[in-house]
């Protein structure tokens, strides 16, 4: 039992090296845009090599603001995201629609619906 349990806790210790990186960020659209730039930011950010997971929202409270929630396997994967053409095309794409940025977190996730767990 005590060695069942040692090899838990030492798949747990080594599980832990790696922490997700996570983004939480309110983008605003210039008045009229949001829809427009919800499109753009959903079309060109559909495959980005480390993304677990990325969330577009409606603001219920302004209709000019978005919530963007991303949960990346690693703080580099984010970066190496910035460089992708696909990334830069949806930017270039979508500057003129964004009249600012609000509130932006960055957060370590544990886990949740489709990511994996264990992880800190």
């Amino acid at each position: 039992m005590a060695t069942v349990a040692a090899g838990i806790l030492l798949r747990n210790d080594q599980e832990k090296t790696t922490s997700m990186y996570g983004l939480i960020g309110k983008m605003n659209a210039t008045p009229g845009q949001r829809d427009a730039l919800i499109a753009i930011l959903l079309d060109g950010t559909a495959k980005m090599p480390g993304c677990l997971s990325y969330i577009v929202a409606k603001d219920t409270t302004d209709a000019n603001a978005i919530w963007i929630t991303e949960v990346w396997d690693a703080e580099a994967s984010h970066q190496a995201s910035l460089g992708l053409p696909a990334v830069q095309a949806a930017i270039a794409k979508a500057r003129p629609m964004i009249a600012g940025f609000g509130e932006r977190f960055i957060t370590t996730p544990l886990g949740g619906v489709g990511l994996p767990t264990g992880r800190q």
